[in-house]
C-alpha cells in the first residue's frame, strides 16, 4: 500500500507529514518507556538491552516479509503491512517507529513509496495499522482466557482489521487531496474490498509469527506482558505483591541471542531467497489505482536512480535477493541504532530501574 508521489496533492501530503512527525515524536517518548517495561516488570531482566536489538530485528523482519507479495485475487497481490506484528511484539510506540524505519528505508533506497508521500505512508501504514491493531488486541486479550493461544487468536483478529482500516484512511486522504477526479464511492469500495482479502494474509502471517515467538519465549512478547498474573506472597496473614517472581528470575538468565539469530537468519532467507517466488502482480493499491484511474498524475520517484531502486542492484542481473539482503541489513542497523539510543537514554533515568512484580503466561 505504498502511496507514490502524485496520488495526493502537496498541501495534504504536507499536512500528513506534520501528523507523522508529531506521531513519531510521541512514539519516541513512548518507546523509551516500552524499552524499559521489561526491566520494570521483571520479565526480561536487562530491559532495553534485550528489547532494543529485538525491536531492530522486528523492523528488519517486516522489511523482509514485505518483499513477499502473495496473490489475493485475479491480477492483484498483497503484502504484510506489519503494524499489528510490531505492536504486539515490541509495543505500539516502538511498533510505529519500526514500521516508520522500514518505510523510510524503502522510500530512500528502493524507490518504493513516494518521498513527498512519506508522511501519508507513515500515517497510513505505520500509525493507523499499529493503533487499530493494538486497540483490538488489548480488547480481545481482556476478554479471552489467559493463555498463549489467546494471544495468537487476538493477534489474528487485530491484524485482520488493521489492513482495511489503513484502506479507509487512504480513502480519506484521497477524498481530501486526491489529484484525480474519480468517484470517492468507487475508490472506497475497491480499496476496502481488496484490502479485506489482503488482511487475511496479514492475519495469518502475524498470528504465525507471534505464536512462534510466544511458544518459545513469551517473556519477549510485549503483548503477552499484560496477561501475566502477579505473584502474591502471604505475609502476616495478608497477600502482598512479590518484588520479583521466580519466572522473572529465570528469565533474567536466559539470553535473547538465539531468538535474535534465528530471526535474522529467517529474515535473510525470506528477503534473499523466498522473495524470488513472490507474486509479480500489482498490490491492492496500485491495482485499484490503475483500474480506477487515480494514478494518472503519478510522478516519477525522486530516488529512481538509486542503486537499489526496484529491489535490485543496479547493473546486476537477477539481484533481487542481494538487494533484499542488503535491505535487511540496512534496516536492522538503522532500527537498532534508533532503539539503542532510546535505550541508553532510558537506562540513564534512575526511575526506570524500579522493580515491579510479575508472573508468567499460562
Amino acid at each position: 500500500m505504498h502511496v507514490p508521489d502524485g496520488f495526493i496533492d502537496a498541501p495534504v501530503s504536507a499536512a500528513a507529514g506534520a501528523v507523522a512527525a508529531g506521531a513519531i515524536v510521541v512514539s519516541l517518548r513512548g518507546a523509551r518507556r516500552e524499552l524499559g517495561d521489561a526491566s520494570r516488570s521483571g520479565t526480561a531482566g536487562s530491559g532495553g538491552e534485550r528489547t532494543a536489538p529485538l525491536a531492530g530485528l522486528v523492523a528488519a523482519f517486516i522489511f523482509a516479509v514485505q518483499m513477499l507479495n502473495f496473490p489475493v485475487a485475479a491480477g492483484t497481490s498483497g503484502h504484510l503491512l506489519g503494524g499489528a506484528l510490531a505492536a504486539i511484539l515490541v509495543g505500539p510506540y516502538t511498533g510505529v517507529l519500526c514500521v516508520s524505519v522500514v518505510l523510510l528505508m524503502q522510500g530512500v533506497l528502493f524507490a518504493d513509496g513516494g518521498l513527498t508521500a512519506l508522511g501519508v505512508n507513515i500515517t497510513d501504514m505505520a500509525i493507523t495499522t499499529t493503533v487499530v491493531a493494538y486497540l483490538v488486541f488489548r480488547a480481545l486479550v481482556k476478554l479471552l482466557p489467559r493463555t498463549r493461544r489467546s494471544i495468537t487468536v487476538a493477534s489474528f483478529a487485530a491484524a485482520l482489521l488493521s489492513v482495511p482500516a489503513a484502506a479507509v484512511v487512504f480513502t480519506c486522504f484521497y477524498a481530501i487531496g486526491g489529484t484525480t477526479d474519480v468517484s470517492l464511492a468507487k475508490v472506497a469500495t475497491a480499496m476496502i474490498g481488496v484490502h479485506v482479502l489482503i488482511g487475511i494474509g496479514e492475519a495469518v502471517i502475524t498470528a504465525l509469527t507471534v505464536g512462534a515467538v510466544v511458544a518459545v519465549r513469551p517473556d519477549l512478547v510485549h503483548g503477552a506482558r499484560g496477561l501475566h498474573k502477579p505473584l502474591k506472597l502471604k505475609v502476616g496473614g495478608e497477600l502482598i505483591d512479590a518484588p520479583v517472581s521466580p519466572v522473572a528470575v529465570a528469565a533474567r538468565g536466559r539470553s535473547h541471542r538465539k531468538v535474535w539469530a534465528a530471526g535474522l537468519l529467517t529474515s535473510l532467507v525470506l528477503a534473499g531467497g523466498v522473495s524470488y517466488y513472490a507474486s509479480t502482480n500489482p498490490d491492492g493499491l496500485m491495482k485499484v489505482a490503475h483500474d480506477k484511474g487515480i494514478d494518472k498524475k503519478e510522478k516519477p520517484h525522486a530516488a529512481s536512480d538509486s542503486p537499489l531502486a526496484g529491489y535490485g542492484v543496479k547493473d546486476v542481473t537477477g539481484s533481487r535477493g542481494l538487494a533484499g539482503a542488503i535491505g535487511v541489513g540496512v534496516t536492522l542497523v538503522a532500527g537498532s541504532g534508533v532503539f539503542w539510543v532510546l535505550r541508553r537514554r532510558r537506562t540513564s533515568d534512575p526511575a526506570s530501574t524500579e522493580p515491579v512484580a510479575d508472573g508468567a503466561v499460562s
